[in-house]
């Protein structure tokens, strides 16, 4: 009968060696199956001779039969105290971090790799009263160019960087309010003065608005908008120039925009982002010559219209206002026609930018005209020897103090009398023989006064713009 089980008394104990089986005696395809436990006493095969004696986790190869503890793969490092300092942070390791005497700041390292780890811990419990910034150092956390702020009390952090969209996030957090760094508003150009929370620049001239941080309210709270307030007032327009006899119109004021004050506790309402913006300031219409119409004053999206330039008199008919962000004031009559003002909030904006200049009605041989507009309200038409009065201007405190501007020039006249400029700066305009419309006021954008009695009177020039813009930052 064939042998099919050899019994366990078949061997004497040790009795078995590698000498005692010819070497391919015990073939794959003889085994039947696994051998099943019963059949192998008790540590018959030690973990040494198996092919592969040993596992690998995170890079570490561990002994079958061996122990490791596995958690987060960081090195932890001896406690580093906040002192005011800041530190920069290498990958693969944990802080505990000390801010008992002062806040400090953690620098993520300059580069890193998918997977990288940095674990941080709050060493004394003091996070919540001196706080930890987490420097970006170039990279975005949690997709946001922005450092991290740590503001509770037994902070716990485990920070994965993924790519350079996300960058470093969040893997794992405990007793942690928000992440992300308060931040406000950081700018240069023009005239930098403050009021309160407000950091105002004003521009009297061409120039550029350079936004280098955004705030980033509402993502965080107690961060400050990434809106501003602006206004923006173009160059008035001159006073007529009086080639023949009668007196002329005033010049419009330059178109007027503003958000100013603007919803929220006057916490911006135009949208802007970190760049770079150009600002034109535009200038005053000249009194040489003919007399021109301001020029345009320009912030990002934001363009107001120069003001227009006043009618003048001649060949026994008045010339009309020339329309803008304000209208400049008809020229006087002599017979015939009125002499129309100029249209204003030209080309149209909401709201509007400016109003029209007055249109002359009547004469009464003083020839005189009438009054440009302002933001304030229209230019007054002139109704025989007096002049129209120029339209007034509106107050605006965008700079911490209240200032009006965009006034229109007053009308000037040949023998009778002459009107004044609409508040804010308007010019005055002029009466006489040869006598000069008032020019309106620097950086106001307001109109230049009608002249007196020509050939020799010019009108007044308009007064050059200015553009102000406000942001809280802090």
């Amino acid at each position: 009968m064939a042998l099919t089980k050899l019994p366990k008394n078949a061997f004497g104990t040790g009795s078995v060696d590698d000498s005692k089986i010819e070497d391919g005696t015990i073939q794959n395809q003889e085994l039947a199956g696994s051998l099943s436990e019963d059949k192998l006493a008790t540590g018959t095969i030690e973990n040494a001779s198996l092919s592969n004696s040993s596992i690998t986790i995170n890079g570490t190869s561990i002994s079958l039969g061996g122990s490791s503890s596995v958690g987060v793969d960081v090195n932890w490092q001896s406690v580093i105290t906040g002192a005011g300092s800041s530190s920069t942070a290498v990958a693969g390791n944990g802080y505990f971090i000390d801010t008992t005497s002062n806040t400090h700041t953690l620098n993520l390292p300059a580069s890193a790799t998918l997977g990288d780890q940095i674990a941080i811990k709050d060493y004394a419990g003091t996070f919540g009263s001196n706080n930890l910034t987490i420097g970006r150092n170039g990279h975005n956390i949690q997709g946001a160019a922005n450092d991290s702020l740590i503001s509770t009390n037994r902070a716990s952090l485990l920070l994965v960087y993924v790519d350079s969209t996300k960058g470093w996030i969040y893997a794992e957090e405990s007793n942690v309010a928000s992440l992300l760094k308060a931040q406000f508003t950081e700018a240069t150009g023009g005239t930098i003065t403050t009021s309160g929370d407000f950091k105002i620049h004003t521009f009297t001239g061409d120039g550029c608005f350079v936004v280098s941080t955004l705030g980033n309210s509402p993502v965080n709270p107690l961060g400050g908008p990434s809106n501003v307030d602006y206004l923006v007032i173009a160059g008035g327009g001159a006073g007529g120039n009086n080639p023949g006899q009668g007196g002329t119109g005033g010049g419009g004021a330059g178109g007027h925009r503003t958000t100013f004050p603007s919803p929220g506790c006057n916490a911006g309402a135009f949208p802007i982002s970190a760049t770079t913006y150009s600002i034109t300031v535009g200038a005053g219409g000249t009194d040489a010559g003919d007399g021109t119409p301001g020029s345009p004053s320009i912030f990002s999206t934001i363009t107001s219209a120069g003001g227009g330039e006043g009618g003048y008199y001649g060949g026994g008919c008045a010339s009309v206002g020339d329309s803008g962000g304000s209208g400049g004031g008809g020229g006087p009559i002599e017979a015939g026609g009125p002499g129309a003002g100029g249209a204003g909030n030209t080309p149209p904006v909401s709201p509007s930018q400016g109003n029209p200049g007055g249109t002359t009605t009547g004469d009464g041989g003083a020839n005189s005209g009438s009054g440009g507009g302002g933001i304030g309200g229209s230019g007054s038409g002139a109704p025989g020897p007096s002049a129209g009065a120029g339209g007034n201007g509106t107050a605006n405190s965008i700079n911490g103090s209240s200032v009006t501007r965009a006034g229109g020039g007053g009308g000037g006249s040949r023998f009778g009398t002459a009107a004044s400029g609409g508040s804010g700066g308007g010019g005055n305009g002029a009466t006489g023989c040869g006598v000069d419309g008032g020019d309106g006021s620097a950086n106001t954008g307001s109109g230049g006064g009608g002249s007196g009695r020509g050939p020799a009177a010019n009108g007044g020039a308009g007064g050059k713009g200015i553009v102000i813009i406000r942001y809280k930052f802090q």
